[in-house]
């Protein structure tokens, strides 16, 4: 969710959650997430800690706009990037060095989502669909989908619905068996 504190927003500061499908714990520390506006090359950087457990969320705050919406709920890891409202690229990433590139190569990240129908690279064939200040794009199957292949696995929904989910949020949402 990129919208946060821009007029119509629901949140006051942008946000990107991530979700553990699997089914062992995961630890974060020395993970980051990395953020890059749409045609930059350059990736901001957000280190990561603690354990993600099975069917567990974990909430990343960014940066936020002019104040309008409302406070997210308490953040498992933090830093002030601003993220664009519309389109933009998101890297779940297994160490803290910056990538490089306008693309990353695949093997550089673990995951990764590209927002907005003219971003230019994303995980599959396409990008998600546009969003808004008061939308965000949710994976689907409450975190649950990933076919590698963004616009098959988000859909974009109001910011508010299902809203930011933290690590403290319950009930735990196991996926099952995965294939």
């Amino acid at each position: 969710y990129g919208g946060g504190g821009a007029p119509g927003a629901p949140w006051r500061n942008d946000f990107i959650e991530l979700f553990n499908r699997g089914t062992t714990a995961v630890s974060l520390n020395g993970w980051s997430v990395q953020y890059a506006n749409p045609a930059a090359s350059t990736w901001q950087v957000t280190a990561l800690s603690g354990t993600l457990n099975p069917g567990q969320y974990y909430l990343v705050k960014e940066g936020g706009g002019a104040g309008v919406g409302a406070a997210l709920p308490l953040a498992d890891a933090g830093n002030t990037s601003l993220m664009h409202n519309t389109l933009g690229k998101v890297a779940l990433v297994n160490g803290t060095t910056s990538l490089a590139g306008l693309c990353p190569a695949p093997g550089t990240y673990e995951d990764f989502v590209g927002y907005g129908a003219a971003v230019t690279c994303a995980e599959g064939s396409s990008p998600t669909a546009d969003l808004s200040n008061a939308t965000a794009a949710v994976r689907s199957g409450g975190g649950c989908t990933d076919t590698n292949n963004n616009a098959a696995d988000f859909t974009v929904t109001g910011a508010a619905s299902p809203g930011p989910r933290n690590g403290a949020f319950l009930p735990l949402n196991p996926c099952g068996s995965l294939s």
